[in-house]
C-alpha cells in the first residue's frame, strides 16, 4: 500500500525505513549495504575527468553518461538537498572485468544488470513509501541494457527504452566510489586491463540511492 506524503517524516519512521531498504538490498543480491549520511558522499571533478582521459568506450553513447548526464556542480547541489542514502556493494570475480573476453563480458553483463535491478527497486520502494524524490545511481554505463544500438533517449522525440531501470553511474556524475568505499570500511582494488585476475581478491560494483 502506498503511503500518504507528509511534510516531514518522523525520525523513528525514517530510521525504520532506511533499515528496511538496507535489508532489501541484501535480499536482492547485494553483498553488503550501509545507511550513510550524505556528507560521506565524495564528489570530485577528477572522477568525471577519468571518463575522458583515457576516454571510456561508452563516453557520449548514452543519456546517462558524460557529457549528457548531470555535471559535478549539479550533482553537488542535488546531494546537498538530501540527508541519507543507501550505499550498496556487490562482489564479483576480478575475471568479470579483466578475464578472457567471452567469459568476462557475459559475467559483467549479468552482474551489472543485477546491480541496476537492486538500485531501481530500492528507489521504487522508497517512492511508494512517500520518499517521492529518491534518486538512484548504479555502476557502469546503462548502455549494457541496449548493446549494439543507439541510445533512444538521445534521439529527438524518443524516450529511454528502460527508463524505470536505467540510471547514471556514480562515477559518471563525479562520485569518488573508491574513496567512499574505503570510508565505510570496504576493501576495493584498482582493477584495470593490465591486472591479472589472481592479483585482486574481488572486484566491486557500487550503487547509491539518495532517500531523504
Amino acid at each position: 500500500m502506498v503511503r500518504k506524503i507528509v511534510e516531514k517524516v518522523p525520525d523513528d519512521v525514517l530510521k525504520h525505513d532506511l533499515e528496511k531498504y538496507r535489508q532489501r538490498a541484501l535480499e536482492l543480491g547485494a553483498t553488503d549495504a550501509k545507511i550513510i549520511t550524505t556528507d560521506m558522499i565524495v564528489i570530485d571533478e577528477k572522477v568525471r575527468a577519468k571518463c575522458i582521459w583515457p576516454r571510456c568506450t561508452e563516453y557520449g553513447t548514452s543519456v546517462n553518461c558524460p557529457p549528457y548526464t548531470m555535471d559535478v556542480d549539479q550533482t553537488k547541489k542535488i546531494v546537498n538537498n538530501f540527508r541519507y542514502a543507501i550505499f550498496t556493494k556487490m562482489h564479483l570475480p576480478p575475471k568479470a572485468l579483466v578475464g578472457p573476453e567471452s567469459d568476462s563480458k557475459m559475467l559483467r553483463v549479468r552482474s551489472e544488470m543485477k546491480e541496476y535491478k537492486i538500485i531501481s527497486e530500492i528507489e521504487a520502494e522508497a517512492f511508494y513509501d512517500g520518499y517521492y524524490l529518491a534518486l538512484g545511481f548504479a555502476a557502469g554505463s546503462c548502455k549494457i541494457m541496449c548493446p549494439n544500438t543507439e541510445c533512444s533517449a538521445l534521439i529527438p522525440g524518443q524516450a529511454c527504452r528502460h527508463h524505470y531501470k536505467s540510471r547514471p553511474s556514480m562515477e559518471g556524475v563525479g562520485m569518488d566510489v573508491f574513496l567512499m568505499a574505503t570510508k565505510v570500511g570496504w576493501d576495493i582494488y584498482p582493477i584495470g586491463i593490465s591486472t591479472l585476475p589472481s592479483e585482486a581478491p574481488h572486484a566491486l560494483l557500487l550503487g547509491l540511492v539518495l532517500i531523504y
